[in-house]
This record gives structure tokens, sequence and C-alpha cells, in this order.
């Protein structure tokens, strides 16, 4: 009973502690709040009072840049009058000018750009002139090393040949033979190798005459068997004669094949061969032909080894470039035409056969090997020596020189310089002007070159020369 007592006393003492702790920790969490309601206070105060502030600086801000806008306002308003003053004045300035020059604006602007555009064309075409006079000046000087060192290397024949040969007689006593009974024997030799026999009064000789030299070399050729022999009839003229054609064949070949191996040209038709071998009788103003190409040959390979261009080939072309001379009348056309289809029918290359045809300008060349045969060509013919002329042909060729330049207008001077190799005209300046001299210049070049023959080329230089002269007193 007493333990139940003294448990039932105990829990009022419980209770009210229980409640003094309540009431100490409610306590506890009262100043706990009030002390963070404080600080949160004085945090909202505190964005508050931020907020405030930017909420100012934006203010002025809006205000600044309101007043910012009115400016720019106004000076737009201020440039887009000036802009329409400037634009009245612009149209203002054009009326003005246009009235004081009679022109437009558009045929001012065309009138600009014209003298723009002769400006730009003067220039031009002085800047053309003088790069064309630089690469011609270098081109000019290098062709000249190169044919000078070419020339020098050549050891060339001086020309000897005629279109008489001289047989020599042993004696007197065998031209009564050769002549024969009433002439049977000259009418039967000239029958068969048609060549003019002429017996004259010249001690221990007798003279045969042709145009065409293979015959005549034949015909001196028979003449001599016929001679060493002493049997001089017409059936025996006759068969001598056949036997000489024969050798004089058979020299042919040999002179190709001599003059193929000189120029180490090798794998030629038979044909070509017989027929470079039959120019060996055959000459050009005085000029052996065979010697002539072979010496181009010579020439032209060593102007293709100092550009760096296949010797073999210019040399072949070269080679054949007049083996046309060796056609008879019956062959109509111009050696070139002629030599260039011979040469494509006996399987010659393409850069062979238009190096022959173009070798005088008959066709414009194409190929370096084409322009170093004609170089060859001209090398050849023209240097001194090459070819004989007679006095009385060179004479009248100077004459026409000069005559052909002095039927131009303005001409004052004509001058045939470097034994007619070259043709100076002086023309008056007051009636002449530059491009009246260019055309006088190439007038003469083609009328020269129609109207003449002559060896390699001929220059003709228009001098157009003004002077002023005072005196100082």
């Amino acid at each position: 009973m007493r333990i139940a007592l003294s448990t039932g006393s105990l829990g009022p003492l419980l209770l009210v502690g229980l409640l003094c702790l309540l009431a100490a920790g409610s306590g506890l969490l009262v100043r706990q709040y009030r002390a963070g309601s404080a600080r949160l206070r004085a945090e909202l105060e505190r964005r508050e009072k931020r907020l405030v502030e930017r909420e100012a600086r934006l203010d002025a801000e809006q205000a600044r840049l309101r007043a910012e806008s009115e400016e720019l306002t106004s000076r737009s308003g201020a440039l887009e009058r000036t802009r329409v003053e400037l634009a009245q004045t612009q149209s203002e300035r054009r009326r003005v000018l246009e009235l004081t020059a009679g022109l437009s604006a558009e045929q001012a602007r065309a009138e600009l750009l014209r003298a723009v555009e002769e400006e730009a064309k003067r220039e031009a075409a002085v800047t053309v002139r003088e790069i064309e006079r630089q690469a011609k000046q270098e081109g000019e000087g290098r062709a000249r090393d190169i044919i000078a060192h070419t020339i020098q290397r050549l050891a060339g024949e001086q020309t000897a040949e005629s279109v008489v040969a001289v047989v020599a007689l042993p004696n007197d006593d065998i031209k009564g033979r050769i002549i024969g009974r009433e002439g049977r024997n000259i009418r039967a030799f000239e029958a068969a190798t048609g060549v003019n026999l002429i017996v004259d009064d010249t001690p221990e000789s007798v003279q045969l005459s042709c145009f065409d030299p293979v015959r005549r070399e034949t015909a001196r050729l028979t003449l001599d068997t016929l001679v060493a022999d002493g049997r001089i009839h017409p059936q025996r003229i006759e068969e001598v004669h056949e036997r000489s054609r024969a050798e004089i064949e058979r020299l042919c070949v040999r002179a190709g094949e001599d003059a193929l191996l000189e120029v180490r040209v090798t794998d030629m038709h038979p044909e070509l061969v017989r027929t470079l071998g039959r120019l060996r009788y055959r000459t050009s103003y005085g000029q052996n032909v065979l010697g002539h190409l072979v010496e181009s040959a010579h020439i032209a390979g060593m102007m293709a080894a100092e550009l760096g261009v296949d010797p073999a080939l210019v040399k072949r072309a070269t080679l054949l470039h007049d083996i046309g001379k060796a056609m008879t009348h019956e062959v109509e056309g111009s050696h070139a035409a002629i030599g260039a289809e011979f040469a494509r029918r006996h399987g010659e290359s393409a850069e062979v056969v238009h190096a022959i045809e173009a070798h005088h300008g008959e066709v414009e060349p194409r190929t370096v090997e084409a322009v170093l045969t004609q170089a060859a060509d001209a090398c050849s013919g023209g240097r001194p020596g090459a070819r004989r002329e007679s006095l009385e042909a060179y004479v009248r060729r100077l004459e026409r020189l000069e005559e052909i330049a002095a039927a131009h207008e303005g001409v004052a001077k004509v001058f045939a310089m470097q034994a007619g190799r070259e043709v100076r005209v002086m023309v008056q300046p007051e009636v002449v002007d530059d491009l009246r001299a260019q055309v006088i210049a190439r007038e003469v070049a083609k009328q020269v070159a129609d109207e003449l023959t002559y060896p390699g080329q001929i220059r003709i230089t228009v001098v157009r020369e003004s002077r002023a002269t005072e005196f100082a007193r």
C-alpha cells in the first residue's frame, strides 16, 4: 500500500518537471526565433536599400539615354539638312559646269574616260615598244653570235663554176676526126648528148655548151672516152654515150652517199640519195648546189647545237631543202614545193617536208627546224664568195633598188649600201610622218622582193630626221 502511494505521489512531480523543461525549451526557441527574425529583417532592409539605390541609378541612366537620344535625333536632322544642302550645291555646281563647258554629265564622263583610255593606251604602247626593243636587241645579238661562230667554224669554197666545159685534146689533128665527114660526127654527138659541141680556133681544145650540167658532164665524159679511144663515128658515139650515162648515174649515187656521210645522215631512201647526187652537177648563181646543201647542213647543225635543238633532224631537213632543183622542167611548180612532195613520197617525216617547203617563205615556217633551214640557206648563199654575179647584173640591181625607193612620195635621198644588201632611204620629215615611214619601208621591201632576184636578203631602212638649228649671238 505504501509503495502504491509513493508511486502515486511521484506523478505530479514528474509532470511539474516536464512542464518546467517545456517552459525553458520554449523560451530558448522564442529567443532563437526572435534573433533569426531580427537578422532576416536586417537582411531585408539591406536588400531594399540596394534596390532603391539601383532604381535610382537606372532612373539616372534612363534620363541620360533619353537626353542622348534627343541629341542624336537633333544631329540626325541637322545631318539630313546638310545632305540636302550638299546635294543642292552639287546639282548647282554641275549645272554651272555644264553651262560653262557646254557638256552634259554623261558627255563629260565619256570625255574623261576617253582621255584616261588614251593615256593608258599610250603608256601601254610605250611599254610594249620598249619590251619589243629589248627582246629584238637581245635576240639579234644572240643570232649574230650564233651565225658568226658558225661561219667562223665553216671552211667554204669560192665559186668557180661555168656553163661551158672545155675538153682538152692531145693535138689539133683530132678536131677533124671529131667533126667527121661533112660534120656527121658533130651532128651525131649533139643528137645523142643534147649538148652543143663548139670546135673553133682554140688550140688543142673544144667546148661543150649546155644549160643542163648533168648532160654537159655526160657529154664531156663521152668525148674524153672517144678521144682516148680514137674511134669516132656515129655508132661508136651512141655506145660510149650510153656507158657514160651509166657512169654518171653511178657517180651521182656515190656523190649522194658521200654527202650523207659528210653530214652524218643515215637511213635515206635510195632514190633520194641518187637525186641528191645529181645536184653535184648543178649550180645556182655559180654555187654548186650539192656543195651548198652540205655547207648549209653543217651551218644548220652548228646553230641547232647552239640553241639546244636536235642537230640530226635539222641537218637532214637542210640537206634536202634544195632537192627539187634536181627535177627537170617536166615537173611543174617551185623547187621548194616539188622537193617537199618528192621527199614526202619517199618516206621523209612531216618535219623535214615542212622545212623543205617553207625554206623560201612560200609556206609560213611553223617549226624550229624550218626556221633554222631558212637561216642556214641564207648564210650559205649570202656569205662572201659563195655565189657569182656579173658586174652588169649587179649594177642594174643597185640602180633598180634606188629607183624603187625613190619613186615614193616624200623621199629625199636613196643610198644602196653594203653591196646592195641594204637600202637607206632618207625622207622629208615635214612630208612623211613616222607611220608613213613604216609604210614606205614595207612597200619598198615588198616591191624589191617581187621584182628583183638576189641572194640572201636586203634590208630596207627609212630614216626620218628633224633638225633645229639656232645661233647664240
